[in-house]
């Protein structure tokens, strides 16, 4: 790519050669080699297919996940979260370590222990991280030394990635001064379960959030 000065203003192609604005700047450069046909294939693009299938497949799920907890993750203000959120279910489903290359998922990377690490670990912009106040066992959420927030929400989503849909329970929960409290099972048990916590303060600010 090159910049180009002259007193007439040329946008397109002119045989070899694309010409376009970028930034307020007249830019030029050769079109690409890239062949529609050939990235189908050509055993050469073999890899670059497979990587864009799994590209493909995390941004999806990424987006149906952020799209069934839209008003917890606006409270997040961080307008880079999509980008973030993308690059995490990426690693999760490098995880995936029973498909074929081409065809691993956010699922089978989620079924993993490092995994469920990966997502209990992700930030929601500034908000602390759920897994910093409370743990998640067996249907009971377990507060953790020091957390002193008594309500909050927890989401039960079922995610179906194969049709790349999501169904979702919101259940309040109150510890009332205990350390543990109980949450309902939603769905069967054969059903791939994610869990969403966001606890609140008595202001009914949000102090922590995310998956358990």
């Amino acid at each position: 790519m090159a910049t180009y000065e002259s007193v007439i203003k040329i946008t397109g192609a002119v045989g070899d050669l694309v010409f376009y604005n970028l930034n307020g700047k007249n830019v030029v450069r050769k079109k690409s080699g890239f062949n529609k046909t050939a990235f189908k294939k050509s055993p050469s693009y073999e890899k670059v297919r497979q990587n864009s299938s799994e590209f493909g497949h995390c941004s999806k799920i990424g987006k149906i996940i952020r799209k069934s907890l839209e008003g917890y993750i606006k409270k997040a203000g961080d307008p880079l979260l999509y980008q973030k959120f993308a690059k995490v279910m990426t690693a999760i489903k490098d995880l995936d370590i029973i498909s074929e290359r081409g065809k691993r998922t956010v699922e089978n990377g989620l079924k993993t222990e490092e995994g469920r690490k990966l997502l209990r670990a992700f930030q929601l912009g500034t908000i602390k991280t759920v897994s910093d106040c409370i743990r998640s066992q067996n249907q009971i959420l377990y507060k953790n030394k020091g957390c002193t927030p008594d309500e909050g929400v927890i989401f039960t989503l079922k995610l179906d990635s194969e049709s790349y849909s999501i169904e979702t329970h919101e259940e309040i929960i109150s510890w009332n001064q205990q350390q543990e409290k109980s949450f309902k099972k939603y769905f069967s048990e054969d059903d791939f379960l994610l869990y969403f916590v966001a606890l609140k303060n008595e202001k009914d600010e949000i102090t922590h959030m995310g998956f358990v």
